[in-house]
């Protein structure tokens, strides 16, 4: 019952994002990546380390609300190591969002001082916001500009231009649409992303994918099955019955006493986007 359908996605548009990138890259003088801060790993586009180069890179842990916040510091040792600046925020309410300029400018300190000596002192910085899907770039950087300047909806997909964006801090924002890549070879990965809405849910099997989500979340989180599924963290089972369980608890109920595994499924996806589960990450460090 938890076999999903592989997940694949390609939209023209994002063939365009590509070569747009490409083409804007000489334009900036450094590169930010937002990342889900719950899935960081499955939040990155794989494809953007040779789409940007050697730019100066800058890692954004956002929704850090959202994950549990021993992992996300896990996530934050882990990027430094491999020399990226890394710093976390809440694009929605802004929280962390106040460390963007600072840090940029430490990133760029030598580039910065050779502006200087050549009579370019308070050049803006120029900046790429790059990131998946709905992972809050447009939140963001409206945050950073200080008002509504980019459309931001929770929905995949939304950014299809590209615009650039002041901030009072003297950084000039290139706002890139959204982008994927061509091909997920690692389903773990798609389905993490599915989990947290990445992927649009009408191509998806929801009890499925509330299933795999189910199993993770007794793996990892017991408590917060029990705390508002009253699931028992001793249960040994799989994830559709754990689904048919918190149905029952729930009252959710068809003719007969059967469990509504489908309303369960959606109830569950909507509540662990909603943080009522409480704060969680679906993916830690491997290694270095």
């Amino acid at each position: 019952m938890e076999d999903m359908k592989d997940i694949q996605w390609f939209p023209g548009h994002m063939a365009k994002t590509r070569r747009m990138i490409a083409k804007s890259l000489p334009l900036v003088d450094a590169a930010a990546e937002l990342l889900d801060a719950r899935l960081p790993m499955s939040s990155r586009n794989p494809e953007l380390r040779s789409l940007t180069g050697k730019k100066p890179r800058l890692i954004i842990l956002n929704k850090a609300d959202m994950a549990d916040p021993a992992v996300t510091q896990q996530w934050m040792q882990y990027y430094k190591k491999q020399g990226f600046a890394v710093i976390t925020a809440d694009s929605k309410s802004g929280k962390g969002v106040k460390q963007f300029a600072p840090v940029l400018r430490e990133l760029l300190k030598d580039q910065l001082e050779k502006y200087a000596a050549k009579g370019m002192k308070g050049r803006p910085i120029r900046v790429m916001i790059l990131g998946i899907p709905n992972v809050g770039k447009s939140s963001l950087i409206n945050r950073l500009a200080g008002g509504k300047r980019a459309k931001a909806e929770d929905r995949a997909g939304v950014t299809r231009t590209q615009q650039w964006i002041k901030t009072a801090d003297g950084v000039e924002l290139l706002d890139t649409p959204g982008v994927l890549w061509p091909k997920l070879d690692d389903q773990d990965v798609a389905v993490r992303l599915a989990m947290t809405g990445a992927v649009r849910d009408d191509i998806l099997d929801k009890e499925a994918l509330a299933a795999r989500l189910m199993t993770l979340l007794h793996t990892e989180y017991p408590q917060a099955l029990e705390q508002r599924y009253k699931i028992p963290p001793e249960l040994e089972a799989e994830g559709f019955a754990y689904l048919e369980l918190m149905a029952k608890n729930r009252g959710m109920l068809l003719s007969g006493g059967v469990p509504n595994t489908e309303r369960a499924a959606i109830t569950l996806l909507d509540e662990f986007r909603g943080t009522k589960l409480g704060r969680i990450s679906l993916e830690k460090p491997q290694g270095d």
